[in-house]
């Protein structure tokens, strides 16, 4: 990783612990640290900095549950199995993960009613002043949170969706609730970046994880556009497969 240190930007604004937390990730998913990091004085050579600013960097990451620090022995890679969640015509939170958690269910955050903006009035296809019921949800499989989404439908036709949601914890079950018994992915976006506050507190991770992205839109078999969302997936937990 002599390059890695040579990818430290000093000037980008962006904490070095933040940065070297970034590297020593992608070195364990390229496979460079398979079992164990070389000892902080090592890394500290290699990036450039002092041993008190790998130690952030490490502690970061040991919080997240990427690394595991043992006493005496030094600091050892997780090696935890990602959960697979398919994307694909009909993508639903439980059936998807079914037969890898035990408990699977969906927390409502926030709720609110508003005016749709121009990128969410596009994808639902509403006009000017339409407005839509905004859900905030965190979804959990065995306890532990592994995506938030932030959801739109249109008010018209989903008025009290956030009361349903609420109370069974499912989109599929609340949609049942207004007479829509199946629906289809019409189309989905899929990046990366760096978590935001909220989703680092909602997701319980640690500054500098990365979070991957679907911006997607869902449609009622009449090909009507019901559900406008983007999931933020912790990406230590899970991994997505597109079919």
């Amino acid at each position: 990783m002599a390059g890695a240190a040579g990818r430290i930007e000093r000037r980008s604004g962006i904490s070095l612990w933040r940065q070297i937390a970034d590297q020593i990730r992608q070195a364990i998913g390229s496979g460079e640290f398979a079992e164990k990091l070389p000892p902080e004085v090592t890394l500290a050579e290699r990036f450039g900095v002092n041993r008190h600013t790998v130690r952030g960097a490490i502690s970061a990451l040991v919080q997240e549950g990427v690394l595991r620090a043992e006493q005496g022995r030094g600091t050892f890679i997780e090696r935890k199995q990602r959960l697979a969640y398919p994307i694909g015509a009909r993508t639903r939170f439980s059936e998807g993960l079914q037969g890898q958690t035990r408990d699977r269910r969906g927390i409502l955050l926030t709720d609110s009613v508003e005016v749709a903006d121009q990128r969410t009035m596009q994808a639902l296809g509403l006009s000017d002043g339409d407005r839509v019921v905004r859900l905030e949800t965190v979804s959990e499989a065995d306890g532990r949170p592994i995506s938030r989404a932030t959801s739109f439908f249109p008010a018209s036709r989903f008025a009290g969706i956030e009361n349903l949601y609420a109370q069974s914890g499912s989109v599929t079950a609340a949609l049942r609730s207004f007479g829509i018994e199946d629906y289809f992915r019409h189309s989905t976006l899929i990046s990366a970046r760096h978590a935001s506050d909220a989703d680092l507190a909602d997701l319980r991770l640690s500054p500098g994880a990365i979070v991957i992205a679907t911006v997607y839109t869902n449609v009622d078999p009449d090909e009507r556009p019901i559900q406008f969302s983007e999931t933020r997936f912790a990406a230590d937990l899970v991994e997505l497969s597109v079919s």
